[in-house]
């Protein structure tokens, strides 16, 4: 679909907008029990024409909630979900076609399907119809058409400022989506006929980023925090933490400047790569506006205390209860329910063929898992960069490449299985050798029992547990309304965003924003301490901003661990100017040798000696300057003049 066609499905759709605003089922919607696509089947007799779509706030808010739909579904869309292209995962031979893989060879023309772009996107459709590309746009255009008959919704003034805060979020929000990918693109606030020949150029970066800007700051300004204490939200207290409101627009708003400040976007700007301290400055602010107002205690957000982390992600046994708890600001709906995640993320990440009978499945890298330190707070090589080799043992963090999983930071026993841990609790006899993860350099003489397969098995020496802790496998099968949901944004991002744009913005670690007491140094060391790591050592928090600081170098790593597999760390890199630099374009895999006969009745996986332990290259990214941005469609790119291509594509 072509990004503009879509205003005229739109049209068609609103000659008869379905009055789809029944409290009770829109809040069931949007809480993800049941589809969109069920839940919009209504008898005819309910249609109504356009207008009354926005005659009073009843009306309009269920033209609103279509807008809702058009969140993209990222992380379970598919049967195998990809949206971690970073260096943080491989995929095992089988599943070298997929769309990770092209990434990987720098074939960033994934066309059709996924959960980018496809040609069958319906709003109203389950999760196999919503698509980032499509919906961006459907929802832009959308937005544009309520905002422009805002003047006919008669109500109060609180009704008119809840309607108009969502329209202004959802228009900023589609735009940001589209540019952090694709790059600047025309900003689109009026609702185009479609008739009219298209001639909107398109912006630079920055210049989308100001527009972005003002209708985020326009949200915000009209959103309450909690709908739960307006008189409209009264109506379904109890069912609006996924609607728009003040913090979600405050976030994003934050986000927005501190892309735009980062050294790519910076790029465009004419910085060469150095921050922007003036959108960074505008980051601190806005970021220590809404730090402010959780931290004493005016907004229903906190942070998740450590034993229930893994809820901040996924839940088991709870009825399907969606993830996230105080933390999670902004999540998209589950569409259908959990059954997005009972056919996809319930399964890729464990071992193929071993812990479930697939093909192939996604491994995590071994130069990921050195981004996760020790448990006394220092990087396992105690080096500004992190290294990629079998030299990086240092004695002052205790890391011993003999004991490479010994004393971790907390946060890696949660995110990953070992050589020797305990997969499956209870195994029938023709499962036995498996009971325990076989991680070590393949042997073929051990192809019964071996986790390292070269087909299907792990790549790379270590497995995902963060979305699959032991005993969620087809022997012990432990899975009990699982339920996976990745938020697009949760406070623990909000802080270490915080940190970054005050050090960079202000000049200094200890530095602190103009509206708010807490130092970028502070911020990040609240999230240490959730996860019971120490502060930052001093030498980290000294000197001034930039990529190359020794503050930044540690945050960044800090970035890698807390959102680990959270969809955070390919824009991440790009807008670091990273991704085509070593050693971020590289994936590697460990080799080692068990050095005794091991005593699985007392095994304990985090004080397995190891021997020859060594780390190499599996796939080095040949990425260039074009790899940035991803490219458009060649029909898009040749829709008009004004609308070129991305540079290299």
């Amino acid at each position: 679909m072509s990004i503009f066609k879509s205003k005229k499905v739109i049209e068609m759709k609103n000659t008869k907008r379905k009055n789809i605003f029944f409290y009770g089922f829109l809040m069931v919607l949007l809480m993800g029990t049941f589809s969109c696509e069920d839940y919009l089947d209504k008898e005819p007799a309910t249609d109504i024409d356009s207008e009354a779509a926005y005659q009073n706030f009843y009306n309009f808010q269920g033209f609103v909630e279509e807008l809702y739909s058009c969140i993209p579904v990222f992380d379970k869309r598919e049967y195998n979900n990809q949206w971690n292209w970073g260096e943080e995962e491989h995929y095992s031979n089988n599943g070298r076609n997929e769309i990770l893989a092209r990434i990987d060879r720098g074939d960033f023309w994934v066309g059709t399907g996924y959960w980018l772009s496809g040609n069958d996107f319906n709003p109203d459709g389950d999760r196999w119809k919503h698509y980032l590309w499509q919906g961006c746009w459907y929802g832009i255009r959308k937005a544009n058409m309520g905002l422009e008959n805002l003047d006919k919704m008669t109500g109060t003034q609180e009704e008119k400022d809840l309607i108009a805060g969502q329209l202004y979020f959802f228009r900023a929000w589609f735009h940001y989506q589209i540019m952090v990918l694709w790059g600047g693109i025309p900003y689109i606030d009026t609702v185009l006929p479609a008739s009219e020949k298209l001639t909107l150029p398109r912006l630079s970066y920055l210049e989308c980023a100001d527009r972005v800007a003002t209708d985020f700051q326009k949200a915000a300004d009209l959103l309450p925090i909690n709908w739960d204490n307006t008189t409209a939200g009264k109506n379904t207290i109890g069912f609006n933490e996924l609607r728009i409101n003040k913090i979600m627009a405050l976030g994003f708003l934050g986000k927005n400047y501190l892309y735009a400040g980062s050294p790519w976007m910076n790029v465009s700007g004419g910085g060469y790569g150095t921050y922007n301290a003036e959108y960074c400055k505008k980051a601190a602010n806005t970021l220590g506006t809404l730090l402010k107002m959780v931290e004493n205690g005016d907004t229903q957000y906190k942070l998740v205390d450590w034993d229930h982390y893994s809820e901040l992600w996924r839940t088991n046994g709870q009825g399907g209860k969606m993830p996230g708890l105080t933390e999670a600001i902004f999540r998209g709906p589950a569409y259908d329910g959990r059954a997005g995640t009972a056919w996809s993320l319930d399964k890729q990440y464990l071992a193929a063929n071993i812990l479930y009978g697939r093909s192939w499945s996604l491994y995590p890298t071994a130069n990921y898992a050195n981004y996760f330190g020790m448990a006394n707070g220092l990087p396992i090589n105690d080096q500004y960069n992190q290294g990629h080799g079998s030299e990086i043992a240092s004695t002052e963090s205790g890391y011993d490449p003999q004991y490479p999983w010994k004393g971790r930071d907390p946060r890696f026993y949660i995110t990953y299985a070992v050589d020797t841990q305990r997969m499956i609790l209870s195994p029938p006899s023709n499962a036995a050798q498996w009971t325990y993860a076989n991680l070590y350099t393949y042997n073929p003489a051990d192809a019964a029992k071996t986790y390292r397969n070269p087909e299907s098995g792990s790549t790379t020496g270590y497995l995902l547990t963060k979305f699959n802790p032991v005993g969620f496998n087809r022997y012990d099968n432990k899975f009990n309304n699982h339920h996976i949901h990745i938020s697009w944004m949760r406070l623990g991002d909000v802080y270490l965003m915080y940190s970054e744009a005050v050090a960079n913005g202000f000049g200094s670690p200890q530095s602190t924003s103009e509206t708010y007491t807490l130092s970028a140094v502070a911020a990040v060391n609240t999230i240490r301490t959730r996860a019971n790591v120490p502060p930052f050592a001093n030498k980290y928090t000294i000197g001034g901003s930039g990529i190359d600081s020794p503050f930044m170098q540690e945050l960044m790593r800090e970035r890698a661990v807390e959102l680990a597999w959270e969809g955070h760390r390919f824009n991440d890199l790009r807008r670091w100017r990273l991704v085509d630099k070593f050693p971020y374009n590289i994936k590697t895999k460990i080799e080692f040798d068990r050095a005794e006969p091991v005593n699985f009745d007392k095994v304990d996986p985090t004080v397995n000696k190891v021997l020859n332990l060594k780390e190499e290259v599996i796939v080095e990214r040949d990425y260039s300057e074009r790899h940035y941005w991803f490219p458009f469609t060649k029909d898009d790119a040749n829709l008009y003049p004004d609308f070129p291509q991305n540079p290299g594509w």
